[in-house]
């Protein structure tokens, strides 16, 4: 389930199981806890899995070589083919020439680990206070634990906040920002918490003489709309499926490249349309959600199904015009 609230009011309900293709629900969970499975499961499918290991560089070519320390010593592993998922700040990106774009600067996300919050662990909330730009969001992970989330403009009244010593001013923006208090009277920090900038980062044709990359390494979406994990997850579905499909893996990791290129431009654009209308600041920012929202009230189909298709909802001119109000 996902709630959306403007200020204190319930503006939108979703049954995610019963609204979305897959008919399944938001998937919250521990990362962590998903690393572990996901590299248990690998072991178990035969995988050799060094702990701890450092890539100290990876070489384009035929074959394609990685420099790996592990166990104090250093040696040079060969592979058919070397998929990297080092993440939003890949040192894999220079080592294959790939060059990194990025978008200008806009949004920042805090982000901390709480307990004991009064809300239910079977349901996503979503909070927005617009003519501020900020929002909250707070995913249930299960075990009584909760992921908490505050977006802002960067250029806005919120400044970046970390550690311990802002534990409290977290939950005060918060609440300015319009989340009920009732819902951390009893709140308790678990995790670190920290400040990112949300600017996305990514490689056009995230493949090139044997390195394909993967996940936040091929593009790193910005957080505030949550799609990074999914998008990873995408990227090994379709990787994998072009391998199997082909006995020419340089040509399949070029359809790979292609293939991510296409949805996750697809993915941007609407990330980009949901950014200006909920976060933009200014009289045209506002003159627009005046005439947007209450179109989108009306007709909440004119909302591009991010949360069910991701990058497969419409994504034209068309779609654009139509959730901006501007048909």
């Amino acid at each position: 389930m996902v709630e959306r609230l403007r200020g204190p009011r319930l503006v939108f309900r979703r049954d995610l199981v019963a609204t979305t293709a897959s008919a399944v629900g938001a998937l919250n969970f521990y990362h962590p806890a998903m690393q572990q499975a996901l590299l248990d499961a690998a072991g178990a499918a035969g995988a050799e899995i060094r702990r701890p290991a450092e890539a100290a560089e990876v070489l384009p070519g035929v074959p394609p070589v990685a420099v790996v320390r592990s166990y104090g010593r250093q040696e040079r592993l060969q592979a058919r083919l070397i998929v990297a998922a080092d993440g939003r700040t890949s040192r894999t990106r220079a080592w294959a020439g790939l060059p990194t774009r990025r978008d200008p600067e806009c949004l920042a996300v805090t982000g901390v680990l709480h307990a004991g919050l009064s809300l239910p662990d079977d349901t996503v909330q979503m909070l927005g206070n617009w003519s501020r730009g900020e929002s909250v969001i707070i995913f249930p992970q299960g075990g009584g634990r909760f992921r908490s989330y505050l977006l802002y403009r960067r250029e806005g009244a919120l400044r970046p906040l970390a550690g311990a010593r802002h534990a409290e001013d977290f939950l005060a923006a918060c609440r300015q920002t319009g989340a009920p208090p009732e819902w951390f009277a009893s709140a308790e920090t678990v995790g670190p918490l920290a400040s990112f900038d949300a600017a996305d980062r990514w490689v056009e044709h995230p493949y090139r003489a044997g390195i394909v990359l993967i996940g936040d390494a091929a593009a790193a979406s910005d957080p505030c709309f949550g799609c990074g994990l999914s998008l990873t997850l995408r990227d090994v579905r379709v990787l994998h499926d072009r391998l199997l499909a082909a006995t020419d893996w340089d040509a399949a990791a070029h359809a790979y490249a292609d293939d991510h290129d296409r949805y996750y431009g697809a993915l941007r654009t609407i990330i980009g349309w949901r950014r200006e209308l909920y976060f933009e600041g200014g009289r045209e920012a506002e003159a627009r959600r005046a005439r947007a929202f209450p179109r989108l009230a009306q007709e909440p189909a004119r909302v591009p199904d991010l949360l069910g298709l991701g990058p497969d909802a419409p994504s034209d001119e068309a779609a654009r015009r139509r959730f901006l109000g501007e048909d």
